[in-house]
């Protein structure tokens, strides 16, 4: 008689439960099966409208800012007959010194890159903003200003992209996934536009007194809205795709 009475789930009947149409929730980890059913961040099924019950989240939790063991508040039904995923994908990329700062500190894991790139987003939205400003009004107050809020953009923006490279190859695999390619082409023509308009708003400092003669700075700092713009959507569109339902 077996001494283990717990249900043994293989990966097509684990997937019967994903929580849709009121079905239970369920889903494994280092060959665990729980039911998150009662939790509401797994609400049909999905949690952040980015990861689907139904499977083996080893991959997902390894790479989540939060612990797994978290999962230990929820009924434990049975155990997956398979072989887990590993815990960590990307331990043998991984130096030991970054897989032991990472086990310290896990924000690290995840964390990096959406912290600093809310810094050029800023900029890059309050430069056209008072460039828009100072044309409206007349007021130099707000041309003043634009070299401050573009060096500060041109400060950051590259801090934003080693995160978001180091970001898309320890959470990633450094997938060329639709997204990312676009980031990755958008991203260089944001920081050549800051680098340049920068240099621009220094070298004229009363840039803004003769708008008209230089609509080319005019029409590149207006720019750096919708080149941000599509990079902040295009990054979002990883964590909470806009299509998934």
């Amino acid at each position: 008689m077996s001494q283990n009475p717990e249900k043994r789930f293989t990966p097509q009947e684990l997937a019967a439960f994903d929580g849709t149409d009121g079905k239970p929730t369920y889903l494994a980890y280092n060959g665990v099966v729980y039911d998150v059913s009662a939790s509401r961040l797994w609400k049909a099924g999905k949690h952040m409208n980015r990861h689907h019950a139904g499977g083996d989240m080893g991959l997902e939790l390894s790479q989540a800012p939060h612990n797994p063991d978290v999962l230990e508040r929820f009924p434990r039904v049975g155990l997956l007959d398979a072989p887990a995923l590993k815990p960590e994908p990307a331990a043998d990329r991984v130096p030991p010194w970054l897989a032991k700062c990472m086990k310290r500190f896990p924000m690290l894991k995840r964390h990096p890159h959406p912290m600093t790139v809310h810094f050029p987003i800023a900029f890059c939205t309050a430069a056209p903003l008072c460039l828009l400003l100072a044309l409206v009004t007349g007021n130099q107050t707000f041309a003043a200003a634009l070299p401050v809020l573009l060096g500060l953009a041109l400060v950051f923006t590259p801090v934003a992209i080693v995160t978001g490279l180091f970001t898309w190859w320890l959470n990633y695999a450094s997938a060329r996934v639709t997204p990312i390619m676009i980031k990755l082409a958008a991203t260089p023509v944001l920081f050549l536009a800051l680098l340049w308009t920068f240099i621009e708003s220094v070298k004229t400092p009363d840039i803004m007194a003769e708008a008209g003669s230089h609509i080319g700075f005019v029409l590149v700092v207006l720019a750096l809205m919708p080149i941000v713009s599509v990079i902040g959507w295009f990054g979002a569109a990883l964590t909470f795709p806009p299509h998934d339902d």
